[in-house]
């Protein structure tokens, strides 16, 4: 047993004595490599990160790893990168952190409202923050040179200036700064607000000269000035609408005509200073979202048209002529089934007539009182397509029943059309219509005016600096003709506006009219073509320069006429 023991323990001896040289070959190196990492573990960088010297972002060739790094290697966190990294002071975290699970709407302590921000189409849109359970987040890949990169060069950072959070619109809990909207024309004319309305006004002052004012078949030529005023108010209410927009203009001659031309009598004025002015308030009352009630007031003070047959012979001036009135009705939708309706009165009366003798004319036959109503009706059949149906009737009631020549000029008549209003792609967009109009006169010797009517308006645009717009009317205008019923006028209108740069405009426009004295036998047709070219300093003064040539055709001897007028003037708006 003795023997057996000691025999055991010289065998555990002769152990030990073989194992405890190699222990100490081995244990230097680990104590030596230990020191190492502990002392190189957090050293301070140029870039001013602190890395561990082991970190796989840190890590280049040598004996700690004799393989070179791969740039093209996905290069991860992971435990035994992270092995010789201190824990100490480090706040453990046990469990779901509160409001991991809240979303970017609800409950807020400050009562703010929490709105998601809108993107733009094709923006980078932040990745969601990482939840509970989530693994980490992968580590920047390294780039060749082994630095790890700013996000910001230290230059940009150092350079740019500080923004205010509330500046950047990035304040938690307020809603993202909306982006200013492109100004679409940095010379319009951008107005003042007068309590809820706002408010804009011009006037453009010219002058030039016209080589047959007075539309004389034998030209006569006189220096010209015109002085145009615009006036516009629009209403900024969230229900409800009001809109008054008032244009005038007054056309002045430097001199007068002759009382005779040639030894006969001049059909114009000697004095053809003409005024000119066009009002009308529009209101709306918003009842419900299917039901609006609609208004309207208006006013239009002109002379007759130069040339035209209505004038009176040896007149010393033209007689204003007024007419005013309103319309009051309703807009329902049924869905995309839209019926409007609404009634209208207007007042026709004319000036008395200056003649150059010194004595006046009486013009009351000329006066009259119109009443009618007017429906139409409209189906949206897509947002940008919305086809209708309109019907007009009124009767015109003179004061007097029968006119200088001896005939009763009442009547009643109307006009009926369909067409279709749209918006393609909003490159086109506009409304166009056909149907036919006609009138019915008391007196037996007055035929019947009627005749197809066209109605439209149009706007395409062409490109980003070109415009085209084509407009079409037709009226049906009293005469004071002996045996003619009426005049039915046509009047089509084609101008393009061009712009060269943002501050210098060209606009072409065409005019083409037929006026049509049934009846009578008389038929007139006028070609207009006028260029303008306008040079916008500023937003409040423009510079406009205009060139017009207007030919009046007629198959009555002696009354056709042409003219050409040059015009340079300035505009101050606001």
């Amino acid at each position: 047993m003795g023997w057996g023991l000691a025999t055991g323990q010289g065998w555990r001896a002769r152990v030990l004595c073989v194992l405890l040289p190699c222990v100490a070959l081995i244990a230097p190196p680990v104590a030596i490599r230990a020191q190492s990492l502990t002392s190189d573990l957090f050293r301070p960088e140029r870039d001013g990160f602190l890395q561990p010297q082991n970190s796989p972002l840190r890590r280049t060739a040598g004996i700690d790893d004799p393989s070179p790094p791969d740039p093209g290697r996905d290069v991860r966190r992971s435990d035994g990168d992270l092995r010789g990294t201190s824990r100490t002071g480090a706040v453990p975290s046990y469990g779901l952190p509160a409001a991991s699970s809240a979303a970017d709407t609800g409950y807020d302590s400050f009562n703010r409202t929490r709105k998601k921000p809108k993107y733009y189409p094709a923006q980078d849109r932040p990745e969601p923050p990482p939840g509970p359970g989530s693994p980490p987040p992968d580590a920047p890949r390294p780039n060749l040179s082994g630095q790890l990169r700013l996000s910001i060069p230290p230059s940009e950072a150092a350079n740019r200036p500080p923004v205010a959070p509330a500046m950047a619109g990035n304040v938690p809990g307020q809603p993202p700064r909306k982006r200013l909207r492109t100004d679409d024309d940095p010379f319009g004319a951008v107005g003042d607000y007068a309590g809820s309305f706002l408010v804009k006004s011009a006037v453009e002052v010219s002058g030039g000269y016209g080589t047959n004012p007075a539309r004389l078949n034998a030209p006569r030529g006189l220096a010209t000035y015109v002085v145009a005023p615009e006036f516009l108010a629009v209403s900024d209410w969230e229900r409800h609408a009001l809109v008054a927009d008032l244009r005038g203009s007054f056309t002045g001659y430097g001199g007068s005509l002759p009382a005779t031309i040639d030894g006969a009598p001049n059909p114009a004025p000697t004095d053809i200073d003409r005024p000119d002015f066009t009002g009308h308030v529009d209101g709306r009352l918003d009842v419900s979202r299917d039901l609006r009630l609609t208004a309207q007031t208006r006013l239009h003070v002109a002379t007759d048209n130069p040339g035209s047959p209505n004038i009176q012979a040896g007149l010393a001036r033209y007689p204003l002529a007024t007419s005013f009135g309103g319309t009051a009705g309703f807009d329902q939708n049924f869905n995309r089934l839209q019926v409007s309706a609404g009634g209208t009165i207007d007042r026709t009366t004319y000036q008395q007539s200056k003649l150059t003798d010194g004595t006046f004319s009486s013009n009351d036959d000329r006066n009259f009182n119109q009443y009618g109503g007017v429906g139409r009706i409209s189906y949206e059949v897509t947002p940008g397509v919305k086809p209708f149906a309109e019907i007009e009737g009124d009767s015109r009631v003179h004061d007097q029943k029968f006119d200088r020549s001896g005939f009763e000029r009442d009547s009643s008549g109307g006009y009926a059309k369909a067409g279709t209003s749209f918006e393609l792609t909003r490159l086109l967009t506009g409304e166009v219509s056909i149907g036919y109009a006609a009138r019915n006169y008391i007196d037996p010797r007055l035929s019947r005016l009627d005749g197809f009517l066209t109605a439209g308006s149009l706007v395409w645009q062409v490109s980003g600096l070109t415009t085209a717009r084509f407009n079409a009317d037709t009226q049906v205008a009293e005469t004071t003709l002996p045996g003619a019923s009426g005049v039915l006028v046509h009047t089509y209108t084609i101008e393009v506006d061009h712009d060269f740069r943002r501050w210098l405009t060209a606009i072409g426009k065409f005019s083409y009219g037929t006026l049509d004295y049934q009846g009578f036998g008389r038929t007139d047709r006028t070609w207009s073509a006028e260029g303008d070219l306008i040079h916008k300093l500023t937003r409040n003064l423009w510079i406009k320069g205009t060139l017009r040539h207007d030919v009046l055709q007629s198959n009555e001897v002696g009354s056709s006429s042409a003219s050409t007028v040059v015009m340079l003037g300035v505009r101050l708006q606001n």
